[in-house]
């Protein structure tokens, strides 16, 4: 049996650009993404803190070390900069394997999205 459960998680990131005239996606700091074990066109889940929001898009590597978390596209709408995001990758693998998996989980810096 296959189950999904998380596989990495970047915990309350601030937004700090949303794009509405872009395609779609969301654009993290790529130092975010290695920390987390998230790579570039992969599907995440993102959380918004502030109104509740949740929605799931493919990630866009930002530069890295810029501290960017910019939602594009129509989840532009979704938030506003300077909300606080939640963004979870998942994965799916057999029962035994999941359970002795751990996540990554990343806590930067909210006011920088820099790691600590």
């Amino acid at each position: 049996m296959m189950i999904e459960i998380l596989k990495s998680k970047i915990h309350r990131v601030s937004v700090t650009d949303a794009n509405l005239n872009y395609i779609g996606s969301i654009t993290i700091d790529e130092d975010l993404m290695d920390a987390a074990g998230i790579i570039e066109n992969e599907k995440v889940a993102v959380v918004n803190n502030n109104n509740g929001e949740r929605f799931e898009t493919y990630v866009i590597k930002g530069e890295r070390g810029s501290g960017v978390i910019c939602t594009n596209g129509a989840a532009a709408r979704k938030v506003q900069p300077g909300d606080i995001l939640i963004i979870t990758a998942y994965a799916h693998m057999d029962l035994e394997e999941a359970k002795t998996f751990k996540p990554k989980i990343v806590h930067p810096d909210t006011l920088t999205n820099r790691l600590k």
